[in-house]
């Protein structure tokens, strides 16, 4: 069963991710794209804090559920914190 993965991370990680999908073997491709997080989490800055937002980038990998764990769990070691991610049940994919 194919699973849509998303993560969510600070621009400063963008190329250290990149690096890490495309060596694992698990991932086909992904998309990625520029994102505003909005929080009223402590760990924003004063700036963060007064404009309410902060810039993230967000990654979309399809993948096969039981490969998520393996990804996931060497996240922090090789690209770093801050990342946050949650994955959703892919019901149909085609190519046309």
């Amino acid at each position: 069963m194919q699973t849509l993965l998303i993560l969510n991370i600070p621009p400063a990680l963008e190329e250290d991710l990149i690096d890490y999908l495309l060596s694992r073997d698990s991932v086909g491709g992904f998309t990625s794209y520029k994102a505003m997080g909005h929080s009223t989490g402590k760990d924003l800055t004063i700036a963060e804090q007064v404009s309410g937002r902060r810039q993230r980038l967000q990654f979309e990998v399809i993948m096969d559920v039981d490969q998520i764990e393996s990804l996931t769990s060497a996240l922090a070691a090789e690209v770093g914190k801050d990342i946050t991610y949650w994955q959703q049940p892919i019901s149909n994919l085609g190519r046309t």
